[in-house]
Formats: structure tokens, sequence, C-alpha cells
């Protein structure tokens, strides 16, 4: 089982520190921001201690395809209304890319972004032009997530992901990141994972699928909320969730926790070795 979770990226040992935060939870695989994911403001890379984080992962024996980056909540590649924002999803997302290439890393999870005040369509027809305008570095892949349909959402139908991987210039540089509450809060039933599987595959092919991000969901399937909750605190349940990290269809990709923190600490030790011994542990209970 590849596992990990999303994991801090912060001074004094920047990349270095992320690496050793994902060994302390016995994960193989991690998660993280370049940067703050809130504002434009990043470290130089010298800065980064990229080196002696690929030396870590390296001699824990984790590929460097299994540290994932993501994209800032900022970049919004659907939005045709303000001209400043496409701006800035394409030259931020550039940006973010060579960051991406630098540190050695394949993978950047996308969210595709909100059309706003258009529709759905000229949301989808905004991101395929952003995203074809984009100069993408050789062996980088934007993995577009799925999401949950809030607002004004693209993504939250496998459909909208096939649309714009079928109208991209360069569909090599592209494939999907899954993310468990997202479809479920979208309406895919998740406790039939071999039924969205074959969905997955029949629309937009499970040789795109690249990351799954397991998570719980505080909503009822349908909801279109996105509110993530711990494993086995939701309604998809840890019997579920731990069936997905175990499906033999998947175990070549790596599942990313994305769960709330418990009591201000990152719970993601727990689950992980939750989810290795396929026994639910009550995380609200004193420890």
């Amino acid at each position: 089982m590849i596992i990990g979770s999303h994991v801090q990226m912060k001074a004094p040992d920047f990349l270095a520190g992320s690496v050793k935060e994902a060994l302390s939870y016995e994960a193989n695989a991690l998660m993280l921001y370049t940067g703050a994911p809130q504002n434009t403001k990043r470290r130089p890379l010298e800065e980064m201690k990229i080196d002696e984080a690929q030396k870590l992962m390296k001699e824990n024996g984790i590929p460097m395809e299994h540290m994932i980056i993501h994209a800032p909540y900022l970049i919004n590649p659907a939005n045709s209304v303000k001209p400043e924002v496409s701006e800035l999803a394409t030259q931020f997302l550039t940006s973010e890319m060579q960051r991406t290439a630098a540190i050695g890393a394949k993978y950047i999870v996308l969210h595709p972004g909100s059309y706003t005040t258009t529709d759905l369509e000229t949301g989808i027809r905004t991101i395929i032009s952003c995203l074809n305008g984009l100069d993408i570095p050789e062996g980088i892949v934007i993995c577009l997530e799925t999401m949950a349909g809030k607002g004004s959402e693209v993504g939250f139908r496998f459909e909208h992901l096939a649309e714009i991987i079928a109208h991209m210039d360069h569909p090599e540089h592209f494939g999907v990141c899954l993310d468990t509450c997202h479809i479920s809060d979208a309406g895919y039933d998740v406790s039939d994972f071999d039924s969205v599987l074959d969905e997955f595959d029949r629309v937009i092919g499970l040789d795109r699928l690249h990351i799954i991000h397991l998570n719980d969901s505080k909503n009822e399937c349908g909801a279109r909320k996105d509110r993530h909750a711990n494993l086995g605190q939701g309604t998809i349940g840890f019997d579920t969730l731990c069936h997905i990290a175990h499906h033999p269809r998947t175990a070549h990709i790596p599942k990313i926790l994305e769960t709330p923190y418990i009591d201000g600490e990152p719970p993601y030790g727990r689950e992980i070795r939750m989810l290795k011994e396929k026994v639910f542990e009550d995380m609200t209970k004193a420890q």
C-alpha cells in the first residue's frame, strides 16, 4: 500500500522537514504545498533543502513520484469573468510547475476551479484555454482533482474532467486525482468502489488516475458540500476507506490523507496505522 498524508513545509527544514514529517507517520508518500496556499509568496529554491529531502527519500526507499505537490487554491483556471484571475492562473501555475520540476516531483494536483457568475460550459471552455496556454516542463503531470460540486465548481462529474483532457494539446501531461470525500459528496457511491472505478475507466480511463485523496465525509452522499472527516468518523466509514486503500486495482496509486487535525494535532500516523492493520480506532477518545 502506498499511503501518506498532507505534510507541512516550513522553516527551518522546509522540504527536508516535510519528508521527516512523513517518515514520522511511517508513510511512503506525501503531499505538500511549495508555499502558503493562500498567496504567491515563495522561498527561493536554494533555501528549500531539496538535496537533503531527495536524499532522505532515497534512503527510505520512497520514489520521488510519491512526493505530490498541490497547487494553491487561489489558482482558478475556470474564471472568465476577471481577466486578472485568468492571468494569475497561467503565470502562477507555470511557476509552481517549474518549482515542482526543480524539486524532482512529477505530479501537481490542481482544482479545476469555479466558473463564478457564468455557467458550467463556459467554465470548462475557460479551463481548456488556460491549460492549453501553459508551458509544461518535461515529465510533469497535472492531476485535475475530482470536486464535490459546491457553488460553481467544475469537476464534480467525471465527464467534466474527461472533456477537459480530451481537448488538451498535450494530453500526456494530464491526469486525475480522485478524492473520496469529494466524489461521495458529488453523488458517487464509494461503498461500491469497483463500480466507481468501472465508471471512471469508461469515462476517463484508469490509466489517467495517478493519485487518490483518501478522506471520509461529514456529508451524506450527493450533498455537494465538501467537508472532510477523519477516517471512520464520517458517512463513508472506515471499512469502505480501508477497502479502497487496499484495493488491488489501485495498488500502484499513492493514497493521500487530508483529514482534519484532532485537538490541534495531525492524526496521520494513527490513521495510517489503522489502514495498515485494517482495524478502526476511535481517535475522538483520549489516547
